[in-house]
């Protein structure tokens, strides 16, 4: 009798405990309302991540550190895996929004609505607006993580509308990315490897002059009117490089243009849509320039960040300019040009 009353005691812990666990485990719409007000609450954040992109001919990887400081600044340096040298750092302040590449002294300006006019993976407040704004989300709960999936927001990319996001049970932050093509394949893949809420900010951490200190010359001071060389011939140092995506599109001709600060390629390419790709290296580069305005929108090209204004892509890369223009390629397509430009290289 008494082996049987401690078998229904048992039980009945047992099943307490269960029904305990249950209770505490929070709904889609418990986490929902936490994450908004722990991104409403937020005085800043420091974040670090590791993004690796497939979205081109080969893999992209880059280590990215993301501050945000309340008052909408951000400042995210994207440290391209391959190259430091062409670290890129896209800036919000009270001035505008800028992408720099301090190594090569160059800047844009864009009359843009960045972050909010499109999803962003290693954004906090982006991840969490993309969960909240999608009524169709679907939501699960792991050991470490609560999971969302939801669609994204991408205005120039329709190839990658879905994605996984992972947030912290305890901390209720980013900690993993999964960005989706139609098929659910995961091409782009940010891991969260630090996050640090409320932290202190230097008063200038988020101004140009201090992001942009050492542009042109590694370090080394200089005068702002001084003008860098390049060693050697520009001529000889270009590299043609031609794109693999070109959309039905055939290379037709090939024009070389010398010019007083460098030399340029102009690559036409016609088909079934018809483009024109140039590049363009200079002997001299101006330090310290002022930023180049752009009315359009900041895209990640993958290997570099790119500037898309009405029929034009723009973009820099192992001191490279390269200018993609068209009428008649749709903006995926422009980007998916503008990708592939990693192809076979003729000097």
């Amino acid at each position: 009798m008494k082996k049987h009353n401690a078998f229904k005691v048992a039980f009945i812990l047992v099943a307490v405990v269960g029904l305990l666990a249950a209770c505490g485990e929070k709904s889609q719409e418990d986490v929902v309302a936490k994450l908004q007000e722990t991104t409403e609450d937020l005085d800043g954040y420091k974040a670090t991540a590791e993004m690796a992109m497939n979205t081109g001919s080969e893999e992209q990887t880059f280590a990215i550190d993301v501050w945000f400081q309340k008052d909408n600044k951000y400042r995210v340096k994207l440290e391209n895996g391959m190259d430091q040298q062409e670290s890129q750092i896209i800036l919000k302040n009270d001035d505008g929004v800028f992408v720099l590449t301090p190594a090569l002294d160059k800047s844009f300006k864009f009359q843009t609505e960045w972050p909010d006019n499109s999803s962003q993976p290693y954004l906090f407040q982006s991840l969490v607006t993309d969960v909240v704004n999608d009524p169709e989300a679907t939501f699960e709960s792991t050991d470490n993580h609560y999971v969302f999936k939801t669609k994204t927001n991408y205005q120039s990319n329709n190839n990658l509308p879905f994605q996984e996001v992972y947030f912290d049970k305890d901390a209720f932050t980013p900690a993993m990315v999964k960005v989706l093509d139609k098929d659910g394949n995961a091409l782009v893949n940010v891991t969260f490897s630090n996050f640090e809420l409320d932290p202190t900010f230097a008063e200038d951490d988020f101004s140009m002059e201090k992001n942009m200190e050492g542009a042109g010359n590694n370090g080394e001071e200089s005068s702002a009117t001084e003008d860098v060389e390049a060693s050697g011939s520009v001529t000889d140092d270009l590299m043609v490089v031609y794109p693999q995506f070109t959309a039905g599109a055939e290379n037709t001709s090939k024009r070389e243009v010398e010019m007083e600060d460098g030399a340029r390629v102009i690559l036409t390419f016609e088909g079934e849509k018809n483009f024109t790709l140039v590049e363009e290296k200079k002997l001299t580069e101006n330090v310290m320039s002022q930023p180049l305005e752009v009315n359009g929108e900041i895209i990640n090209l993958g290997n570099t960040i790119g500037a898309l204004e009405d029929n034009t892509l723009q973009w820099t890369f192992g001191g490279v300019d390269y200018t993609l223009a068209s009428d008649e390629l749709t903006k995926e397509e422009m980007i998916q040009v503008a990708q592939s430009v990693q192809g076979q290289v003729v000097k």
